[in-house]
């Protein structure tokens, strides 16, 4: 494992040993904590998930353009151009 993997993954654990300690050490009834936690946790998905539907609609876009410049010909130069845009 190298370098950055570990201090990403110490960023990570610190952030949860965080969250499980502020939600021990809340101050608000714990009913009240979980529908927060999990109305937040909803909106993470709802998030991700939109992301995820952007990221591939932009593939599929690439892959079109891809199809229609090799459908139409063209040189090596403009298919480089291509793979390095993408």
């Amino acid at each position: 494992m190298n370098e950055n993997t570990r201090i990403l993954l110490g960023v990570f654990a610190g952030m949860a040993a965080g969250a499980a300690l502020g939600l021990l050490l809340a101050p608000e009834k714990g009913s009240d904590t979980r529908d927060d936690l999990s109305l937040s946790l909803k909106d993470l998905g709802h998030n991700l998930q939109d992301g995820a539907e952007n990221k591939l609609d932009h593939l599929e876009n690439i892959k079109d353009r891809l199809s229609n410049a090799i459908s139409l010909g063209f040189d090596q130069e403009d298919y480089n151009d291509h793979v390095e845009h993408v």
